[in-house]
């Protein structure tokens, strides 16, 4: 494995995105809706660094078959329990590759009738894009690499690095 960001640039980078969001919804309640599983340390980083009032859920979708490439169709596994009507939601993702999930969920959500969406992303591949999706908020833009750490895994293994490292 090669590093790709270090810890005190992830968290750097997630205290500015903090500033920013929680200027953007300032006088707000946020619901952070969080993408299992590879996003749960990026929202819990992010959610105590915010300076607005915060409630949390939980998706998990599932696109990706038995490899590592997506089968393109998306489907719920865990759906939140929270209503979204009338909230101010932000989806917190690990990372967008192909786009394919995040269009889809933000689709679903936005059914839902929120007062408003957005969607923050840790890391953002748009070599890999196959759908136009663009996040509100980007932590970094990375090159086409296979990444593990800090809540991105290759079968179950190395969420818990405190970076982000390329795996080779």
């Amino acid at each position: 494995m090669k590093l790709l960001v270090s810890e005190n640039e992830v968290q750097k980078k997630v205290g500015s995105l903090a500033r920013k969001i929680s200027k953007d919804f300032s006088g707000k309640e946020v619901l952070l809706v969080g993408v299992l599983k590879g996003a749960f340390i990026f929202m819990a980083d992010l959610a105590r660094k915010m300076t607005v009032p915060v409630k949390m859920d939980f998706v998990r979708l599932a696109s990706y078959g038995s490899g590592i490439r997506s089968s393109g169709k998306v489907k719920f596994t865990k759906d939140l329990e929270t209503s979204l009507r009338g909230k101010d939601v932000l989806v917190v993702e690990d990372i967008i590759d192909t786009g394919i999930t995040l269009k889809y969920l933000v689709r679903c959500l936005k059914a839902r009738r929120p007062s408003s969406l957005k969607v923050v992303a840790l890391l953002d591949k748009p070599a890999r894009r196959e759908v136009n999706f663009q996040a509100d908020y980007v932590g970094f833009q990375i090159n086409n690499h296979f990444v593990v750490g800090y809540g991105l895994d290759c079968a179950e293994e190395h969420r818990n690095l405190r970076g982000i490292y390329i795996l080779n």
